[in-house]
This record gives structure tokens, C-alpha cells and sequence, in this order.
């Protein structure tokens, strides 16, 4: 019998209680929202269920939300698969924009790895544990993390972008 969303959510609270939440339905990903100290704990359940099976990482990656509370600027994403029942889930982790940390998964998948190197390298987090941290395509002289929202998206000051160089605007002679 193919697992259902609600096999999943029921499963997850029984275990996790009050820890996951903001379970729904995104397009066609069952996506949930879990507190950041257990994401260890979740996905090595997700991983180790008889029943779910969730055995393949698909992705992980970061979001920088600037404008939310400090506590949840920084999200990890992950979506898992359950190649038995054909079954993808997404799972978000808020944490903190001033210190972002979150523990590796990557000694429960090992194809985190790299992943986790990425979202450190754009973003700048944390993952606690991580057997070799540091930068994968940016310099590591960087002391930036190109991917953080921190900047406004162009200069304006650019004459070069000025809508009158290109016919976009009205003059009103």
C-alpha cells in the first residue's frame, strides 16, 4: 500500500509532537515545516521507517527571508523521495540570520555533502558537524555570501539603465 500524506503527518506528530507543523499540500510536494534542533532526528526517522522510506536526499538548499523576524531569516530545505511509492516530501527548518546553524545530515545522507558545502558557500550557514566546511565555488578569500538578500538588486545611481536611453518613457513637450 503506497504511504499517504496523512501516514506521514501522523507518524510525525506521534513521534515529534508539537516539533512539526504547518503540514500541506504544494502543488504536488507534501511540504511541512519542523523545528531546527530535531532535523537530525526527523530525517533520520523519515530515512528508517519501515513504512516511509524516504531513503533518497533529492535536495537541500537555503532561503534568505530578510524581512522575517530574526529567529527565521535563514531556512534549510529538504526534499527527500520514496522511490518504493514514488513519494516526495519537502521539509523546512527555519533558523536564526544573526548566527545561522543547523546540524549536517550529511552523516545520514552522504550526497549532503556537497550540498551542505553549497548553501555555506552562497549563504554563509553553519552546518554543526560537517566533516569539511568550507568554500566550493566561491574564492575563499570571500567574506561574503553572494546569495543573502543584503543588497539592493542594482545600483541607482546607473545611468546605463536610465529608461530614457531606451525609448521606455513619455516626454511631455
Amino acid at each position: 500500500m503506497a504511504v499517504e500524506n496523512t501516514d506521514i503527518q501522523e507518524k510525525l506528530i506521534a513521534t515529534f509532537d508539537s516539533n512539526v507543523f504547518n503540514f500541506h499540500q504544494d502543488r504536488d510536494i507534501f511540504s511541512l515545516e519542523i523545528n531546527a534542533d530535531i532535523n537530525t532526528a526527523v530525517i533520520l526517522f523519515l530515512k528508517n521507517d519501515p513504512s516511509l522510506r524516504f531513503h533518497f536526499l533529492t535536495d537541500l538548499c537555503g532561503v534568505h527571508y530578510p524581512e522575517n523576524e530574526v529567529n527565521r531569516q535563514f531556512a534549510i530545505v529538504y526534499h527527500l523521495h520514496n522511490w518504493y511509492d514514488n513519494k516526495r516530501i519537502k521539509i523546512k527548518a527555519f533558523i536564526n540570520g544573526t548566527t545561522p546553524e543547523i546540524k549536517t545530515i550529511s552523516n545520514i545522507f552522504l550526497s549532503s555533502n556537497w550540498m551542505e558545502r553549497e548553501t555555506y558557500d552562497f549563504y554563509g550557514v553553519n552546518f554543526i558537524g560537517h566533516p569539511q566546511l568550507k568554500r566550493i565555488l566561491n574564492m575563499d578569500e570571500m567574506i561574503s555570501f553572494p546569495m543573502r538578500k543584503e543588497f539592493p538588486l542594482e545600483d541607482g545611481g546607473r545611468t546605463d539603465k536610465d529608461d530614457r536611453f531606451f525609448g521606455r518613457t513619455i516626454d511631455n513637450c
